[in-house]
């Protein structure tokens, strides 16, 4: 993959705010949220430059409520269309956050969210899409969101194979301050975390675009696409608790 342009790249800015909308409320919760981490979390935190992640992958040991990655790159401006794409690995046979985009005013803005073995919700302005998905046997999974304002066309793509599109959110614009974060769903900004959500396995090659890729099946075969906000090959990002960066297994 080529890296983006200097100039494409913005910085995150972390601001306080109240939560927008409880899990409970959304009925995914099987236990008390934690408050954000600048109030409770004593957790050990490792930063990192922005680093080629070639053969490397993300490793998230055990559920918690306190451990994390926070990628820091953001959008220079409001989004009005996006792709996400990464891989993952897991045993989990509960639901669990993979992708969390929160704003001041909503921590859903955008959000990546693996409900059940056969399901996927994807999140726009804290609305949400579901995306049935045929099960798999335990192996790496690849996944590709895309929506767009113009339509409100989002769409999901599963090891290559696209899912019927659906529709939500048409006109909305996703705000540029966010936070970003792996492995955990933010039911505030920044925090709010909650165990039973919480990702355990593997992550790895982790994109997001300002655009609908029109062909997210080549990006599971390692296609090159320019102009991302942030990649694999250059992530600057920050390991919070027990999340480790290690070399990848075959698959």
């Amino acid at each position: 993959l080529t890296p983006a342009p200097a100039g494409e790249q913005a910085w995150l800015h972390v601001l306080p705010s109240p939560h927008y909308q409880t899990r409970q409320q959304r009925g995914f919760s099987r236990g008390p949220p934690t408050p954000a981490r600048a109030e409770s979390c004593s957790c050990s935190v490792t930063s990192q430059g922005i680093l080629d992640l070639f053969r490397k992958v993300f490793v998230f040991p055990r559920a918690s409520n306190d451990s994390y990655v926070i990628l820091k790159p953001k959008p220079e401006q409001p989004l009005q269309n996006f792709t996400v794409c990464l891989r993952s690995y897991t045993d989990l046979p509960r639901p669990y956050a993979l992708f969390s985009y929160a704003t001041k005013a909503y921590d859903d803005e955008i959000l990546l969210f693996k409900s059940s073995s056969r399901e996927y919700r994807l999140y726009v302005g804290g609305e949400f899409v579901t995306f049935r998905v045929p099960e798999t046997h335990m192996d790496w999974e690849h996944v590709c969101a895309g929506w767009e304002s113009a339509t409100g066309i989002a769409e999901l793509w599963v090891n290559g194979k696209p899912l019927p599109r659906k529709g939500l959110r048409k006109g909305y614009s996703v705000s540029t301050e966010a936070v970003i974060i792996l492995g955990q769903e933010q039911d505030s900004f920044g925090g709010g975390f909650d165990l039973y959500n919480s990702f355990t396995g593997e992550m790895t090659d982790v994109y997001m675009w300002d655009h609908v890729l029109y062909n997210m099946q080549s990006i599971m075969w390692g296609g090159s696409f320019s102009r991302y906000i942030f990649g694999w090959n250059n992530l600057h990002y920050e390991l919070v608790g027990d999340v480790f960066l290690k070399r990848r297994l075959l698959f």
